[in-house]
């Protein structure tokens, strides 16, 4: 699964905001391109990036939305088993883009010198997008296949050389921070040649063309990830210094510091085939409580009068006008009576569930200000550590606001925008000042910062500072009684990779901590 190698027909608008008017169902194209290949990879990444119903009803739902309380959820048995169509939605499509990253290397080494040199820029920017979902991906389940992964068109077809073996989590991440910091640096210093100015800037659907953003994404990549494996034994020391090197040198290492410069994958145009697919079925659905806030972010968010709140969730019609969110401590039974009871607060729909224009967010201003503050705060500078900090939650807060603005729900009024008095209220509210424990405090704000939107990188950055932390009830019957630490892989491995799978089989557990954390 996922090997099918996927083509794109000729795109010839210059704007994302054109993208489909001329976009056409790749399965259905006879040839490819480096240019069409470079966009037919963030095409089949994008149920991964962009909400869809897959992604956040079939893998984040009973998965990591249950494990850190992104949602309020019925408790039943066997909750904390991680089933396998969780990871194996995720995983096939991951694959499906790796496929098409791996067609984009062999038509690109297919390439003249000249023509390399011309196109070097997309070759750069295609790695860039294919590491950050990586990472996600080892993330969540440790080693995968990675090297090998892929290659079905370059082996001619041949099946029976094409069963991937599996990559150590360590040394994929080891390959991903080398190549990001060559990256980081060549994009620093490469010129686009005109004549292939307009084709990057046509089918680059993630930043217009736009070097600078490349640069901010490339460098906010590498801090998120040399963060991530910062306190690992094997990346300790190289984490330090690079860190250091590109916070304190942001004049060649720029990073994405206000939304205005953010990651994401836009949604212009909800007839073509980037769009988020059936996300109101994934809150909606009659019967499966899918959409209800949970009682810790609930709590949280009316305690410092967050303006998000009324962004994020509405109120139950019969709350007497009050934020509630779901407990999770209470028996089935009682909070089957509240999901019909009516008091319970949702995620608001205007906002999300009925919102078809949800960007999908890759790194936003409020991550990287969060991993600045973590950074200062742990070297003394309070004052910096601050100023960081409160700009995460003031572009937090004004990315929600705007992503609410566009949305085209007409049965749901939207939100009111924020006074800038209520935000500065609340940024009064969170007080660093009065903080006994500053990392706590910035793992609480990145929590409800990352929220539903990000929600892979939302657990690895609970898992990597061991906080805010979560109680989930269990059965004695049940088989696993503790939240997972990890996905496990799917069973379609063990099934179809059987001999590579049977080389990781000991580390196929929920149990089993990924290297990075440590905590």
């Amino acid at each position: 699964m996922g090997l099918t190698i996927a083509t794109l027909s000729t795109i010839i608008s210059c704007k994302k905001s054109s993208f489909g008017e001329y976009y056409n169902d790749p399965s259905k194209a006879a040839q490819t391109s480096i240019e069409k290949q470079f966009t037919g990879m963030i095409y089949d990444f994008r149920a991964l990036i962009i909400p869809t119903y897959g992604n956040y009803f079939i893998t984040l739902r009973p998965t990591i939305n249950l494990y850190i309380q992104n949602l309020g959820s019925i408790n039943q048995a066997n909750q904390l088993v991680p089933g396998s169509a969780a990871i194996e939605e995720r995983w096939n499509k991951y694959y499906a883009g790796l496929a098409q990253y791996k067609e984009f290397l062999r038509l690109f080494e297919s390439q003249t010198e000249n023509e390399k040199t011309e196109k070097r820029v997309m070759l750069l920017a295609a790695k860039v997008i294919f590491y950050d979902q990586t990472q996600q991906m080892v993330d969540l389940v440790g080693d995968i296949p990675w090297t090998q992964a892929g290659l079905l068109n370059t082996n001619n077809g041949d099946y029976t050389i094409s069963y991937p073996k599996y990559d150590k989590a360590t040394d994929i991440y080891t390959t991903m921070l080398d190549e990001l910091k060559s990256i980081s640096a060549e994009l620093y210093e490469i010129k686009i040649p005109a004549t292939f100015t307009g084709a990057f800037r046509t089918q680059d659907l993630i930043n217009n063309g736009d070097m600078e953003l490349w640069k901010k994404y490339c460098n906010s990549l590498r801090l998120r990830m040399l963060t991530r494996v910062s306190t690992s034994s094997q990346f300790a020391a190289r984490a330090q210094t690079e860190i250091a090197s590109i916070i304190e040198a942001q004049d060649t290492n720029p990073l994405i510091l206000t939304n205005a410069d953010n990651a994401q994958l836009d949604i212009f145009n909800i007839n073509s085939d980037i769009k988020s697919e059936d996300i109101k079925g994934a809150f909606e659905t009659d019967g499966w409580y899918a959409n209800f806030g949970s009682k810790p972010m609930i709590d949280a968010m009316v305690a410092t009068t967050d303006p998000r709140l009324p962004i994020l969730f509405e109120k139950g019609e019969k709350s007497a006008g009050k934020y509630i969110g779901l407990d999770q401590s209470l028996g089935e039974n009682e909070q089957s009576n509240l999901a019909r009871g009516g008091t319970l607060s949702f995620y608001n729909r205007h906002t999300l569930s009925r919102n078809k224009y949800l960007p999908g967010i890759l790194i936003s201003a409020s991550q990287v200000n969060f991993l600045l503050a973590e950074y200062y705060n742990k070297k003394g500078n309070d004052a910096e550590a601050k100023k960081a900090f409160e700009n995460g939650l003031r572009e937090s807060v004004n990315l929600y606001y705007d992503i609410s603005t566009k949305s085209d729900e007409q049965l749901v009024a939207g939100p009111s925008k924020p006074t800038a008095t209520s935000i500065e209220n609340f940024v009064k509210a969170v007080n660093w000042d009065g903080a006994s424990s500053k990392i706590q405090l910035i793992a609480t704000q990145k929590w409800l910062h990352f929220n539903l939107f990000q929600a892979v990188e939302n657990w690895s950055e609970q898992r990597r500072l061991d906080y805010p932390k979560f109680t989930i009830p269990t059965l004695n019957s049940d088989r696993q009684r503790t939240i997972p630490f990890k996905l496990t892989l799917p069973q379609t491995e063990a099934t179809y990779n059987t001999a590579n799978y049977n080389e990781v089989k000991d580390q196929d557990s929920p149990n089993i901590k990924l290297f990075w954390d440590v905590n």
